[in-house]
């Protein structure tokens, strides 16, 4: 049976080098010199989700073992000590690749006593015990309900949907002569309209002006289009790898042939997909702007991102309850003061079947 990090190597060699090239060194980073509030109350929820995770598979498994194992300094830019850490960092992840958040054992594996937290431990005396994971989970947090946002996009679809086959059956009603002296094949177009080729339909727009009529036409034609473009707009939230991590995960999955996941909490529901899947995905340009996209992330400093829409992965909390949250007040060197929120609680109910299924073991 080939081995895992044998898999993930051959699919890396698969991917175009326009989206990325594992043959380069990863760029190097440029040390943050200041942080602002957004980052660290970024950071806390990310902090949280994590936590989540964490407190949700050692509160409820039977089988399995959840241990934090990727950095989590509290240390940000402005603080003493942030460059030794930063620096640090950065030389582990050409050593060992990223490491992920949480580590997952069998629980005849567990070592208790390393605990449940192996983060602060240097990589050279854990190595072994790293390679005994059954999976290495990378947790990604998104400020939204999904629920919520999902109630709402498919709102917005149904009643574009309603316009569409409205302005149709007005066109067909009133203006089908003009369309079979200027366009015949859009009465066979038209007549195609429905709940589900709406999601899909395209056609070219003409802009006509030699007569009222034809400029109401027109003007219809170009209406259906816009609603069409909202309806088929990309209405999901995803799950977010960036690009620029995928090299550091792959050298990590390479230093120690343990499965690699990414997670996605959000604040009522957590999805997954593993890293093999993903670069299945971005290995077939054919799937893109379909089961994934690529985009410039304005909200992560324009870093460029694969989106995965949630439901492309695996549910593996469909309830979370939301954390309590406060401010916090933070002073830097030179007196320089920081506001950021801090989130605290809050519980995921997994599911279990469908945790087995992508972690491949029993919860």
């Amino acid at each position: 049976m080939e081995e895992y990090k044998d898999v993930i190597s051959s699919l890396c060699n698969n991917i175009h080098t326009g989206l990325i090239d594992f043959s380069e060194p990863r760029s190097l980073a440029s040390m943050p010199t200041l942080a602002s509030s957004e980052f660290i109350t970024n950071k806390q929820q990310g902090d949280w989700a994590e936590d989540v995770i964490f407190r949700a598979i050692n509160d409820n498994s039977n089988n399995i073992v959840a241990v934090r194992y990727g950095k989590s300094d509290d240390l940000v830019a402005g603080d003493e000590g942030f460059e030794e850490f930063f620096n640090n960092y950065q030389k582990e992840l050409d050593t060992i690749g990223k490491r992920p958040d949480i580590l997952l054992y069998k629980k005849e594996d567990f070592n208790e006593a390393m605990g449940y937290d192996i983060s602060s431990l240097n990589s050279d005396d854990i190595g072994e015990y790293v390679k005994k994971a059954v999976a290495g989970i990378e947790v990604r947090s998104s400020a939204f309900l999904i629920n919520k946002y999902t109630e709402e996009t498919n709102k917005v679809v149904r009643e574009n949907t309603q316009k569409v086959i409205e302005l149709r059956n007005t066109i067909l009603s009133n203006y089908a002569d003009l369309l079979e002296q200027k366009r015949p094949e859009m009465i066979r177009i038209l007549q195609q309209l429905d709940e589900t080729s709406v999601r899909t339909l395209d056609y070219r727009v003409t802009s006509w002006r030699s007569s009222q009529r034809l400029q109401e036409l027109s003007s219809l034609l170009s209406d259906i289009k816009k609603c069409l473009k909202i309806i088929q707009k990309r209405n999901a939230l995803s799950i977010t790898p960036k690009v620029e991590d995928l090299k550091v995960v792959y050298k990590w999955i390479m230093t120690y042939n343990v499965p690699h996941f990414y997670v996605q909490v959000f604040f009522d529901k957590i999805y997954g997909v593993s890293f093999q899947q993903i670069l299945e995905l971005v290995s077939n340009p054919d799937l893109e702007d379909d089961k994934y996209y690529v985009e410039q992330d304005t909200k992560n400093q324009n870093k460029t991102t694969i989106k995965i829409p949630s439901q492309n992965g695996i549910c593996l909390a469909q309830t979370v309850s939301e954390p309590n949250h406060h401010s916090v007040r933070k002073e830097l060197n030179k007196g320089r003061l920081l506001f950021y929120v801090k989130f605290d609680g809050g519980e995921a109910f997994l599911d279990k079947e469908n945790f087995d299924t992508l972690f491949n073991c029993s919860l």
